[in-house]
């Protein structure tokens, strides 16, 4: 990753450095072109006044700044001195020719129209170099017409000067970014090695309990550190949960699988003592313990309850109508309600609250199905002693019985209310417990209700 950065990070500097120096080149270039153009123009213009002027064309002066003068028919008239080669201006000879004219004593003109500009070269005592030229047209007192033409050099030697500095200090550049974006991204990510090599170790030692490094800054790396620990402590939790889990439920395995046993080995020696009716009731425990089970470790993989619409009144009706027998009667007070959801579970969730109110229940079991905005309410309700406060979250707990006194068969394996809650809490809703207004326990259901336009569906 720190390769990648500094690479990343060299070619985005080289290119805006080369984008940066190819236009510096072409302001420079265009700037010294700019003024190579005024230089030349006014020099054009400080001869051609001398030629309107009258001044001959030998007392010129022109010095040693390219100059030539060209007349209409490609003559040359007069060139600067030490002007040995020349291109670009009007004529490629530096040889002046001699023509014989009348004097006037009317002034000449310059001519007023934009200069010509062009570029070439020149040879001037020995040494070429390129020329921007300017042309100006004028016509003497003898009323000639000639073009003065005057270079100014176009400096392209500093130019060459600049692009080679450039050229020279890229590589050194683009080095010290390679360097400083190694370094930088090197110690940003030392904490995130540090939290590599931790989650390493608590891989290899299987211990949760470890943490890995919180570094002190407050950037995305200690984000990361502060949710790496959180997931460590939400995995931590499930595995200590996982491991009671088993260990519970092997507990409450172990003693229907004892008490058949027990009996099966005694009715083999004496058949006149086997009790079947135990045996049975034995198995039927071990049975529904067993769903239990499985239903809890279907719930922790994620199992989602499908979607489809189901009558809170109506699958309160079949599920009571299954009851022959009941200690306790059970009143029910049912309101038109549907909500989304898997039926076979909420069944169970509804079985279980009833089972829990009737064995608890000393006269009455009351269960009550309405609408409260957007939530279906199930309240079931018995007249027992009621669920301290202090237990009321604890009761939703696996294996968990507040009455110690009871005995295994009566009062469960301490299953069903977990299991409720689970359930409830798959499909969007709320499982708690308070105080009935009768006294006792009112266990309240919230869920979802179902979409109007929804589809309905066989559960």
């Amino acid at each position: 990753m720190r390769a990648r950065a500094a690479v990343g990070a060299t070619l985005v500097v080289a290119v805006a450095l080369v984008a940066a120096g190819v236009a510096v080149l072409g302001v420079l270039r265009a700037n010294l072109s700019e003024q190579a153009r005024l230089q030349s123009e006014v020099r054009a213009r400080s001869v051609a006044s001398k030629v309107a002027a009258g001044v001959r064309f030998g007392g010129l002066g022109l010095g040693e700044d390219p100059v030539q003068i060209v007349d209409r028919q490609g003559r040359v008239r007069a060139v600067s001195d030490d002007l040995e080669a020349v291109t670009g201006a009007g004529s490629r000879s530096v040889v002046p020719v001699r023509v014989e004219v009348e004097d006037e004593d009317d002034p000449g003109s310059v001519s007023t129209e934009e200069p010509r500009f062009t570029e070439g070269t020149a040879r001037v005592d020995g040494d070429e170099a390129d020329y921007q030229w300017a042309a100006v047209r004028v016509v003497t007192p003898a009323e000639e017409s000639v073009t003065v033409y005057a270079g100014a050099p176009l400096a392209t030697g500093t130019v060459g000067s600049v692009r080679d500095a450039m050229l020279l200090g890229l590589p050194l550049l683009l080095a010290v970014v390679a360097a400083v974006t190694w370094l930088v991204t090197r110690r940003a990510l030392r904490p995130v090695e540090g939290i590599r090599r931790e989650m390493a170790a608590i891989t290899a030692s299987t211990d949760l309990t470890r943490r890995v490094p919180v570094p002190a800054s407050r950037d995305e790396v200690a984000r990361l550190a502060r949710t790496t620990n959180e997931t460590l402590a939400a995995l931590e939790a499930a595995v200590e949960r996982q491991r009671a889990f088993v260990a519970d439920a092997s507990h409450e395995l172990r003693s229907p699988i004892a008490s058949l046993r027990t009996q099966l080995e005694v009715g083999a020696a004496h058949p006149e003592l086997l009790d079947v009716d135990g045996a049975v009731a034995d198995v039927v425990r071990l049975q529904r313990l067993a769903g239990d089970l499985l239903l809890l470790a279907r719930l922790d993989a994620g199992e989602r309850p499908s979607g489809a619409r189901v009558a809170l009144a109506e699958l309160v009706r079949e599920e009571l109508a299954q009851r022959v027998g009941d200690r306790v009667a059970v009143r029910c007070e049912l309101g038109p309600v549907e909500v989304a959801g898997s039926r076979g579970q909420l069944a169970r969730v509804l079985g279980n609250l009833v089972d829990n109110a009737q064995r608890h229940a000393r006269e009455e079991v009351r269960v009550t199905v309405r609408e409260e905005g957007d939530w279906g309410v199930v309240e079931v309700a018995d007249d027992g002693s009621g669920v301290p406060e202090g237990e009321r979250e604890r009761v939703f707990e696996r294996f968990v019985r507040l009455d110690d006194a009871r005995s295994r068969d009566d009062g469960g394996a301490g299953l069903g209310l977990a299991i409720a809650r689970d359930v409830v809490l798959r499909h969007g809703g709320r499982l708690g417990v308070r105080d009935a207004p009768r006294g006792g326990a009112l266990f309240e259901v919230r869920l979802p209700r179902a979409a109007r336009s929804a589809p309905v569906r066989a559960g």
